[in-house]
């Protein structure tokens, strides 16, 4: 049985950790399976949003620790070329749709993705100090600015548990709804992507992402920057092709 699954279908690449006996923990088998699955699907031009979960009542429970327990701790942390450097450079939006259990290292997996829609059984929480490890996929920078840099300590200097609710209000997760919704939303919400300007929707992710790690002042000039650069390449005729679906697409959301 595969660790990973990877299905494809118009224009959507849903991938499910598959290791649900064990939570979807993270051995290196796991790890190195979902760097190579998105270093693929970065090749597939056909791909422009991806959803990932896990199969079972976890996200991920994190690190494997009966592997990380039995002297396989080199690989652990951050490596050469990393599973969250894979979701980085795959390029367009991921979608995580959070169904349980998203523990330390299956948090920051969480936290690679571009949104998360959180089932109202999933549950968040870093161990890592308690495991005895620090993060090393980017958690200890993500989560204060997403949270609040007080908030984000107390997660991580406890180790306590937050369910979907909570993680909510606190602006984690971009919404909550009930199990057997969740991969409809998530759905339904890549096909809103897909009817996007498919390299404006990559140059405004990458855009937000290289912004976010400067400053304000160095982000507004990148921003001018990226913009005048994409302009360059739209004519008025391909604007006023798209408007018309644009004003369609507001009357109907506003029924």
């Amino acid at each position: 049985m595969s660790v990973l699954l990877v299905e494809k279908s118009g224009g959507i690449a849903t991938i499910t950790l598959n290791r649900p006996e064990a939570l979807n923990a993270l051995d290196t088998v796991l790890r190195d399976a979902i760097a190579r699955a998105f270093q693929e699907l970065a090749k597939d031009a056909e791909v422009r949003v991806a959803i990932l979960t896990g199969a079972g009542r976890a996200f991920s429970a994190g690190i494997d620790l009966k592997e990380l327990s039995s002297g396989r701790i080199e690989r652990s942390g951050a490596a050469d070329y990393d599973m969250i450097a894979a979701i980085h450079d795959f390029g367009a939006p991921v979608i995580g749709a959070v169904n349980g259990h998203a523990i330390t290292g299956g948090f920051e997996l969480a936290l690679a993705c571009d949104l998360l829609i959180a089932s109202e059984n999933a549950v968040f929480a870093d161990t890592h100090a308690r495991v005895g490890i620090v993060p090393g996929w980017g958690l200890s920078q993500k989560l204060p600015r997403l949270i609040g840099i007080g908030r984000a300590k107390e997660l991580s200097f406890t180790g306590n548990f937050i369910g979907a609710e909570q993680a909510e209000r606190w602006g984690l997760v971009n919404r909550v709804v009930p199990a057997h919704e969740l991969m409809p939303v998530c759905r339904q919400l890549a096909q809103d992507i897909l009817s996007c300007d498919p390299p404006s929707l990559r140059r405004y992710k990458q855009m937000i992402d290289r912004g976010y790690a400067v400053t304000f002042g160095d982000a507004m000039v990148l921003e001018q920057k990226v913009s005048r650069e994409h302009l360059a390449g739209v004519t008025a005729e391909a604007i006023a092709g798209r408007r018309v679906g644009i004003q369609d697409r507001g009357r109907q959301q506003q029924r």
